[in-house]
């Protein structure tokens, strides 16, 4: 048997152990691990297993992960993300959609300190659902809102999904955060606008909530000054060259630590459960990387990488053309799979042919991350969705699809902008560095 059929062999199996809901991390591993086994031996396996999970795990720039999930679970519990949301609230909520639009504004800044799309979702869920349920919004602008806003965690900076594409394809963190910017910042345009079109063409979907006065108006803004301060000494000190990322995601969460301890609303208990939570997300994050690193070997020693690479140039779509067709693989499979499973499947097959066809790789790290966000609000799997779902089990899962259409089309717009315009992605890393 071929080093190819062993390869499609070995990736029908990790599908089928996927779908019946083995973790992705054990799922990966066991496939890569026997694959090895299978094609150079047990000695080759085991050596494997020893040297690449000491390595992975001493690796400093992953201490990134702990640091940056700690600093939003922290923010978290000591009402940051609420004070942020009552800004936006008092600022806009007074018009036509307001609160569901201050809900995008809430989840993109929550998603500035946590990395984190479902910690997005299921944080502003349990602030924002409540409020637009009292104020008569139409639980389907309510909830894909929710979904669909709570996405912004995984592409606005810093993000769990940059650094597991970087160290996946060897590139540098600190690029991929500056490159997630903007475009987070145009997808939460993006999103602002579609609530906007959809309170205008169905006017009930988003009642007007009550005006505030300009006193209120400034006591929330006030109350949000310590979220937006960590946000910008975070990512301003990257940007301005003071931080590496690492020591960025040191900065942001000693000082939401020290927020919590001045202003008196984090108690020990609360510290516990955050550095708990922050342990369980990153020993997650560390095993799916582990066996990223089992089955990435395993799938070179098929040589299936090389050849799907050889047949995607020899299609002759030209680079975008192939890019194109790239994004549309990810846009289905991540209707069935979970977006780092699908990180850790592809990359090792399409970065090198995305290398081979002068496609910027730090682009390529955004759009791809990008399209992941589609899939958490793309049936049947939405993560998102379901995440919401638990948090409003009174609203029918299929009116939360229905609510995320929108944004959904949204996205796929800001995804065809940045395609066309690859200087909104690259301005802020090509200056940082140049």
């Amino acid at each position: 048997m071929t080093g190819e059929s062993i390869g499609t062999i070995g990736i029908v199996i990790l599908l089928l152990l996927l779908l019946v809901r083995i973790p992705v991390a054990f799922a990966m591993f066991l496939v890569g691990f026997i694959g090895i086994w299978v094609l150079n031996g047990w000695n080759a396996a085991m050596g494997l297993l020893a040297s690449e999970t000491f390595t992975l795990a001493s690796s400093p720039e992953l201490v990134v992960v702990p640091l940056f999930i700690l600093m939003g679970n922290v923010a978290t519990a000591t009402g940051m993300s609420r004070k942020l949301y009552a800004a936006a609230y008092a600022a806009i909520g007074h018009v036509r959609g307001g609160l569901a639009s201050a809900t995008v504004i809430g989840c993109g800044g929550f998603a500035a300190l946590s990395g984190s799309s479902v910690a997005s979702a299921l944080t502003m869920g349990k602030v924002s659902l409540a409020e637009m349920e009292r104020f008569k919004y139409d639980p389907r602008l309510s909830t894909g809102v929710v979904a669909a806003g709570g996405t912004l965690g995984i592409l606005i900076p810093p993000s769990t999904g940059f650094v597991i594409f970087a160290i996946l394809t060897e590139q540098s963190i600190g690029r991929l955060f500056l490159a997630g910017v903007l475009p987070g910042l145009l997808l939460l345009t993006a999103f602002v606008t579609a609530v906007t079109l959809m309170c205008w063409i169905k006017p009930e979907y988003g009642p007007r909530g009550p005006a505030t006065s300009m006193n209120e108006k400034a006591r929330a803004m006030i109350g949000a000054l310590p979220i937006l301060l960590v946000i910008l000494v975070t990512i301003g000190g990257i940007y301005g060259g003071f931080f590496s990322p690492v020591e960025a995601a040191g900065v942001g969460a000693g000082l939401v630590i020290l927020y919590g301890t001045v202003t008196g609303t984090l108690s020990f208990r609360a510290v516990w459960d955050a550095s708990r939570d922050s342990v369980v997300t990153t020993a997650t994050v560390m095993l799916i990387l582990i066996a990223a690193h089992m089955i990435n070997p395993f799938l070179a020693l098929s040589h299936i990488p090389t050849a799907v690479g050889e047949t995607l140039i020899a299609m002759n779509f030209g680079a975008i053309g192939t890019l194109l067709l790239i994004l549309a693989v990810y846009m289905v499979l991540g209707c069935f799979l979970e977006g780092f499973a699908m990180l850790v499947l592809t990359l090792p097959i399409f970065f090198p042919v995305i290398l081979s066809l002068g496609i910027d790789p730090i682009w390529f790290g955004v759009l791809v991350v990008l399209t992941l966000e589609m899939g958490l609000i793309s049936p049947p799997v939405g993560l998102n969705v379901f995440i919401v779902k638990s948090v409003a089990p009174n609203v029918p899962l299929g009116q939360i699809f229905q609510g995320v259409i929108p944004f959904w089309i949204a996205m796929l717009v800001t995804l065809g902008i940045l395609v066309a315009f690859p200087a909104i992605t690259l301005i802020l890393p090509d200056t940082m560095f140049n």
